[in-house]
């Protein structure tokens, strides 16, 4: 069973269309959604949630229709938005005390293991919170109340580099266990270069490409040539290029370059960047 399935989902605004998508989110893995702001990661994430209402497709959440059991959708689905939605007069003690008569399997001691964890404060009201730890305590019950799938939206913007990373640790924890998955949407790819399993890319609402990171990053890389050593390639080997004064720098398939030629590996980021480029 996959944790989610995603199949010809679309939704349509006013100069704004989500089109067609299609992405599969095995059990125990992490998957990155990629775009640029607009691209649609919020919109699609909301889909999931059935807070929008799609025009077509389908989704599927742990093998239920996201539409037939809300119920599973709340208790087996931790949520972080980019806005985390908790009353502004509440503690973090206060937010426990909600949580565990709002969850049946609400994990009181993961709560507070995870709160300290992430140095929040037990009497400060939410409203005195700043962005980044109000994103630290929504990730806190995200993961405390026995869900298997987390949809994560930003969840790691607004938080410093060091809390970044211990976050990061926190998501790659949880699909220790098999049965675990994410699906984590942001702008910052460095991030979810060192977590994901697998990486989707959203550009102005359609999806470039949907791989496991690892393929990607063996199937792709960058050469720094003359443009004339580039016009001596296979011309399926080049995907992108950028020409400067000082030569050509382009991304390449692997496989179709001579083992004569050095490679450099590409990052996701830069990956990402190059195929943005060539949807323009």
């Amino acid at each position: 069973m996959n944790a989610l399935e995603i199949k010809d989902l679309t939704k349509t605004y006013p100069g704004f269309v989500l089109d067609h998508l299609n992405l599969t989110l095995p059990c125990g893995c992490i998957m990155g959604l990629i775009g640029e702001n607009g691209a649609g990661k919020s919109t699609t994430i909301k889909l999931i949630l059935d807070i929008l209402h799609k025009d077509s497709g389908t989704v599927t959440i742990l093998g239920k229709d996201n539409q037939e059991d809300i119920l599973l959708t709340k208790e087996d689905v931790g949520v972080v938005m980019d806005e985390v939605g908790i009353p502004e007069c509440l503690t973090v003690q206060q937010v426990g005390k909600v949580m565990k008569n709002t969850f049946r399997h609400w994990d009181e001691e993961e709560y507070q293991r995870l709160t300290e964890k992430l140095s929040l404060p037990d009497k400060k009201p939410f409203k005195d919170f700043s962005r980044g730890m109000k994103m630290k305590l929504g990730i806190a019950v995200a993961m405390s109340h026995g869900a298997r799938l987390l949809l994560l939206d930003e969840a790691t913007s607004g938080l410093d580099p060091v809390v970044r990373d211990e976050v990061v640790e926190m998501f790659s924890d949880f699909t220790r266990d098999e049965t675990h998955s994410v699906l984590i949407s942001s702008h910052i790819v460095s991030d979810l270069e060192k977590l994901c399993d697998y990486v989707a890319f959203l550009h102005q609402g359609k999806l470039l490409l949907c791989e496991e990171k690892d393929r990607l990053l063996a199937q792709y890389g960058i050469i720094r040539c003359t443009a004339e050593q580039l016009g001596e390639l296979n011309p399926s080997a080049v995907k992108h290029k950028k020409e400067t004064p000082y030569g050509v720098e382009a991304m390449v398939l692997r496989d179709f370059v001579p083992e004569s030629m050095h490679i450099s590996p590409i990052s996701i980021e830069e990956l990402f960047i190059f195929m943005i480029k060539e949807a323009k």
